[in-house]
């Protein structure tokens, strides 16, 4: 007899901000939302992405039916293709804006992918045991969308990335089809939860832009340097329009908000690109002409901005009249660099505008009076928050909760835990495979967590290297080892301890050497083992001992016939 549960489960995005992915499974079919990446935390020396253990999807790749985008952010399509890679997607529906990001992400890495299509509010996609329907939410990127997922046993609402905004600056979220979705029956919603800490109603956008358009008039003699999320497309549509009506110019700098104006452009949302003018025609015009539109709003080392603020910028230089913007606020995690370029910024002389100050951010997620909404409009039988920390997802618990769900229905899940969905009801059971994988350049799960705890332990104390001579033939050793370090001592000022070094490594050597058999790997650990001591005990630290061992078998016979 086959299964008659629905199963729910995430491989990422659950007790974590990035690397959403969500799947549904009846059977023999799999349903696939959203495939991100998370940026690595300090700690990650050397990594470039963080994304979910696609083991599961590798073992029952024949299931996968779909994979459907929620919207076009990093954290919900950079992990796309990676996993095109090692699982086979039969294919891909993404809205218009992330479709073309996605398409871009493929051809940078020279992945061929021909099944990808576009989908809107009005598109049905119906397998065996699935019907999937969209609706159009309000995010800080265009084409955002939630998903429900009509189920042998019931409707699956996954809301995507959203906030209710009532004067947009876009197309208003889709409150009507989302009523009649809750009004024919939810079984489980899941629902954004990375601002469920924040109480009452997010800014609008349009008020956003009003206050962006009054300091653009405040400073109507000033050139502006204006740093924003290249993916926020109305926001950059605004500023446009903006320096339009000013009568400004605008200098694109960074890759990412290239892409994003090109892309912008494509899809039709920005429709006077004559606007936008090359870094050499800008420091041609007068300042009070120009608008500088950057990346670096979170202080990225390497962003445009942060060049700029510490004067390394090759085709912009700070003038004391400057006007600077950041229309943004500091991701977790991101403040300390976010104040450092401001502090760079003061110091050139230039007046600055933050969030903080001036209300020229509106976050893209739901505050607490938002997402009460969001659950009134769906009204579920269960709820699973997702796409949070956990105490985000706790908060949304609790809320959910205030709004007339019994909290026996509500489940706080971590990766891997799987919701079984039957008509009896929902629970928690079973668990599957749902670890990170480390990418580091184009290398994916190579690097491990001893990888990592090595490359931490480097950095913090230094690498030591033995480099040795041996006769493996004749069991000798040719000359004293010689010992070099990085990032450990300085070997002018520590003379006395790399002697002693010396001297310990070839005792320990001389002594392996008497024995029956050589085995270099069993010098090597003794050589480890017995130096670490004495250099804890000389200098309170330990680095990554690395002996290197070079045999140069039947050394006396060489010599003997060289010289002859």
């Amino acid at each position: 007899m086959k299964n008659k549960n629905t199963q729910v489960f995430a491989l990422g995005g659950l007790g974590e901000v990035g690397k959403n992915m969500y799947c549904v499974r009846h059977n023999d079919e799999i349903i696939i939302v959203d495939a991100g990446v998370m940026f690595p935390e300090d700690d990650l020396l050397g990594i470039d992405y963080v994304i979910p253990d696609y083991t599961y999807l590798i073992e029952n790749e024949s299931k996968i039916k779909y994979l459907l985008i929620t919207h076009g952010h990093e954290d919900h399509i950079g992990g796309i293709p990676f996993l095109l890679q090692q699982v086979n997607i039969p294919k891909i529906y993404a809205p218009n804006q992330a479709k073309e990001l996605i398409e871009k992400k493929l051809e940078e890495r020279n992945i061929k992918y021909k099944n990808l299509y576009v989908y809107n509010e009005k598109t049905n996609l119906k397998t065996k045991h699935f019907n999937i329907e969209f609706f159009r939410t309000t995010h800080s990127i265009p084409d955002s969308h939630g998903i429900a997922i009509n189920t042998p046993n019931g409707v699956i609402v996954m809301t995507g990335d959203f906030k209710f905004d009532f004067t947009p600056i876009g197309p208003m979220a889709n409150l009507h089809k989302m009523a009649e979705i809750g009004k024919k029956g939810v079984k489980l919603l899941m629902s954004d939860s990375t601002n469920a800490l924040s109480e009452g109603v997010s800014v609008s956008e349009s008020k956003v832009d009003e206050n962006l358009g009054e300091i653009f008039n405040n400073n109507k003699n000033n050139r502006i340097i204006l740093a924003t999320f290249a993916s926020n497309i109305y926001r950059l549509k605004h500023i446009i329009e903006t320096c339009k009506e000013n009568k400004r110019k605008v200098a694109l700098f960074g890759r990412s908000m290239d892409t994003s104006i090109d892309i912008a452009t494509k899809c039709g949302y920005i429709k006077d690109k004559n606007i936008i003018i090359s870094a050499e025609e800008a420091n041609q015009l007068d300042p009070s002409k120009v608008c500088l539109l950057c990346t670096g709003s979170q202080g990225e080392p390497l962003a445009a901005l942060s060049r700029i603020a510490s004067g390394s910028h090759k085709q912009i230089k700070l003038i004391p009249n400057d006007i600077v913007i950041f229309s943004s606020s500091p991701i977790p995690g991101n403040t300390s660099s976010v104040s450092k370029t401001i502090n760079k910024l003061y110091l050139k002389g230039v007046k600055v505008y933050t969030n903080s100050q001036y209300d020229i951010h509106s976050s893209g997620h739901a505050y607490q009076e938002e997402l009460k909404l969001m659950l009134r409009l769906f009204n579920p039988e269960y709820f699973a928050p997702y796409h949070g920390e956990y105490r985000m997802l706790k908060t949304h618990t609790d809320l959910a909760c205030e709004c007339g769900i019994p909290r026996q229905k509500t489940f706080i899940l971590n990766n891997g835990d799987i919701l079984n969905i039957n008509k009896e009801g929902i629970k928690k059971q079973g668990h599957i495979q749902a670890g990170e994988i480390y990418v580091d350049g184009s290398r994916i799960g190579d690097v491990s967590n001893v990888v990592i705890k090595d490359r931490t332990l480097m950095s913090n104390n230094g690498i030591l290297a033995i480099i040795i001579n041996i006769d493996s033939k004749n069991k000798q050793l040719l000359n004293t080892p010689l010992v070099t370090t990085r990032g450990y001592i300085l070997v002018n000022e520590s003379l006395e301890l790399i002697k002693n070094i010396e001297l310990q490594s070839k005792k320990i050597i001389t002594n392996k050497l008497k024995e029956k058999t050589v085995n270099f790997n069993d010098i090597k650990s003794e050589l480890i083992n017995g130096l670490m001591p004495m250099l804890s005990e000389s200098t309170g630290r330990v680095p990554i001992i690395l002996p290197i061992i070079m045999d140069i078998k039947d050394y006396s016979q060489t010599k003997t016939s060289k010289q002859s």
